[in-house]
């Protein structure tokens, strides 16, 4: 890389990588000093300063993307036989110039080299935006089955239930007053009859009583 190159700036560690905005490279690539500090958490033991493995360059920031150009709308767009209609602005050539980039073929690269033709697609796709969500996410339909009723719940239908049945009786009840007051006469109709024979059952124990007693009296004259 050399001073004043055009550099892309991405998003990887975070739920939806993509790129994010536009630099360019202000200083050229020099040994990466963080190698050797062993505090560092870029910190390589296999690496020292005569020998140095890692290079790093600075870059200056130009200006951030006004739409985001999430990772899996450039997928999508690879994966597609045809551009996407919401961003067939792109045409033909545009699809395939992301299809052949580096970052939908060869997976995780730190750092990788950009086509003048896809850098135009890129930015262009940055300027203009206009794509759906539909474009760039798959949509899951849920498939979370249907929560069963609570015991609680079911219990208080069985309630219902037995309320419902016991009113049921009641009104039976209700509708045969012949029944019920026949039932009354013959209960009172026992009781009646029971106390007549208790009422006798004294009525005879009395009588022998006073046969003793007239009986004793006789005997002491």
């Amino acid at each position: 890389m050399k001073v004043g190159d055009k550099v892309l700036f991405y998003h990887s560690n975070c739920k939806t990588p993509g790129i994010a905005g536009f630099a360019e490279v202000s200083k050229e690539a020099y040994p990466d000093y963080t190698a050797w500090d062993s505090s560092h958490p870029y910190y390589d033991a296999k690496t020292d300063k005569e020998n140095p493995k890692w290079y790093m360059v600075d870059v200056t920031f130009v200006h951030r993307a006004p739409h985001f150009v999430p990772l899996s709308l450039l997928r999508n767009i690879a994966a597609a036989s045809d551009p996407p209609d919401d961003v067939s602005y792109i045409g033909d050539e545009g699809a395939k110039a992301i299809k052949g980039m580096a970052l939908v073929t060869r997976g995780r690269l730190s750092v990788q080299r950009v086509e003048e033709e896809t850098w135009k697609v890129v930015e262009k796709l940055a300027e203009r935006g206009g794509w759906l969500e539909s474009t760039t996410t798959a949509v899951k339909k849920s498939s979370a089955p249907k929560a069963k009723p609570k015991a609680k719940g079911r219990q208080q239908v069985r309630k219902k239930a037995a309320a419902v049945a016991d009113d049921s009786h009641d009104s039976e009840d209700a509708d045969n007053p012949a029944e019920e007051a026949g039932a009354s006469r013959a209960s009172l109709q026992k009781a009646a009859a029971a106390k007549q024979v208790h009422g006798r059952k004294r009525k005879a124990s009395d009588a022998e009583v006073d046969t003793q007693l007239r009986r004793s009296t006789r005997a002491r004259k």
